[in-house]
């Protein structure tokens, strides 16, 4: 019976680590790898034409899209099992899978391949 209770307590341990929510996606997202949907690696510079390319979840579902000077706004929809984020910015929406979400890194799938962003602090 011990033995359950631990195997238990181990498995709800793991689960509550990787069940992110919107809370934690707020804030400013660096794109630090990028692999098309060819399974190749992108030049994050070369095609954006700078390495600074965020995207920033605000409260209120309000989002952004930097790469460089250029900024473009938007909006944005976690699904509720946190597995789907919806974004809207212009007249493009894109859907994103989750494939790793926590606190400091995410790694999201979509059309245009896999990203890989890494949180920066305040």
């Amino acid at each position: 019976m011990k033995k359950i209770l631990v195997m238990l307590a181990v498995l709800f341990s793991l689960t509550a680590a990787h069940a992110q929510t919107a809370k934690e996606l707020i804030g400013k997202w660096k794109l630090v790898r990028w692999t098309g949907a060819d399974g190749k690696d992108r030049d994050i510079k070369t095609y954006f034409k700078t390495d600074q390319v965020y995207q920033v979840f605000k409260e209120g579902d309000e989002f952004e899209s930097i790469n460089g000077e250029k900024v473009s706004k938007g909006k944005w929809k976690l699904s509720s099992d946190n597995k789907k984020l919806t974004i809207k910015s212009g007249i493009m929406i894109t859907d994103f899978t989750m494939e790793v979400f926590d606190q400091n890194k995410r790694v999201m799938n979509s059309k245009f391949g896999v990203m890989e962003y890494i949180k920066q602090s305040s």
